[in-house]
This record gives C-alpha cells, structure tokens and sequence, in this order.
C-alpha cells in the first residue's frame, strides 16, 4: 500500500488540497523532470542546503547543486566544519539557508505534510527558517489522512531507513521529532513537485 505511486485523480485532489493551504505543489512523470524543474527554480548563485535524502540522491539532483559550482552549497560548509567543537554555528547555518531542498515522508490528501526525522536538523529550516524550500516527493507517499501518514511513518520509511542507516553509519534510525506542516502563510515559500516514481522511503 506505501510502495505504490497513486493514480493521477488523487495527485491532483491533493495539490488542490495543499494549494488551499498555502504550499504549491505540481506533477511531473520522472525524476529526470523533477531534477529539472528543481533547478529551474533555483536561480543561480544563491545558497542551498540539500537534506540527507535517497530521493535527491536517487534523481541526481543532490550531487547537481553541491559539486555543479552553480550555487553556493551549504552542505559543504557544514562538512567542512568541526561537530564538537563548532557545532552551534552549525546548528546557525543549517536553520536558515536561503533555499532548502529535500523530500518528505507523507502527504495527505487533506494537504497535510509530514516528515520525520532522527535528529531534527532538516526541520526547523522546513518549518520556518529557510526563505524557500523545494520538497521532490514520489506519489506513493500521498496518503489518505493523518493517522495513514503517521502508520506510512512507522510501518513503512522508518524500517527501511533504519537498514539503510546501518550500511552507511552502522547505527540504526529512530523517529526522534514529527513534523507536521498543515498551512503555509507565505504562499511562495513550500514547493512541492510530485513525481510519478517510486522514489525514496
């Protein structure tokens, strides 16, 4: 049920949704397409923080805006710097970036957004402190409601990242802070461009 991308009667019942609260949100048919309009609405030059995502990864759009010399890559600031020893600068620059880039756990069909997370870094500049922020979500995590989402949350991504988490840190994943977008008061801030692939948890 949480692996399948949705029929397009349902994409578009809920960008309706999530244009009524605020988030804008399109349909493209590949991660080729995604990759594209991502950068198409990114201008050249401004600062961009990628969220830890296998989707970004997946679609190569990751790689794109940290190694392209393009854009002024955040994420290579943060790599570059010491976790001990600098870690509330990181905390500083990780929040507010002018452009935030990522992907989500679960949208609801009401226009409910939800993403978890182990630590907690990628939230508050998804919830406030980014300028914008573009999420690239494959429409199997379109869901019916809130209480899908959260099962999709803990039956579905959280196992699944668990194990990858183990491969590429040898620790697991925990769902430490839920976040839950219902409306966006800046009517230009949260894009989402939905992909008809099954892309990430």
């Amino acid at each position: 049920m949480f692996d399948q991308v949705k029929d397009v009667q349902r994409v578009e019942k809920t960008i309706a949704a999530l244009s009524m609260n605020g988030i804008n949100a399109c349909f493209v048919e590949t991660g080729d397409e995604a990759k594209q309009k991502a950068l198409d609405l990114i201008p050249r030059g401004v600062e961009v923080l990628t969220m830890r995502s296998v989707t970004l990864e997946t679609i190569g759009l990751m790689q794109e805006l940290n190694e392209s010399g393009k854009y002024i890559s955040v994420r290579k600031e943060l790599n570059s710097l010491n976790r001990e020893t600098q870690r509330a600068e990181m905390q500083k620059i990780g929040s507010t970036p002018e452009w935030a880039v990522g992907s989500v756990h679960a949208v609801t069909e009401h226009g409910e957004i939800l993403v978890a997370s182990y630590t907690g870094s990628q939230l508050a500049a998804y919830a406030f402190g980014a300028q914008q922020v573009i999420w690239i979500v494959g429409t199997q995590k379109i869901v019916k409601d809130r209480e899908e989402a959260v099962k999709r949350i803990y039956e579905y991504a959280l196992p699944l990242e668990n194990e990858r988490a183990k491969r590429a840190y040898g620790i697991g994943s925990n769902v430490s802070k839920l976040l839950m977008i219902n409306k966006e008061m800046n009517p230009h801030r949260l894009t989402i461009v939905f992909v008809n692939e099954k892309l990430g948890f």
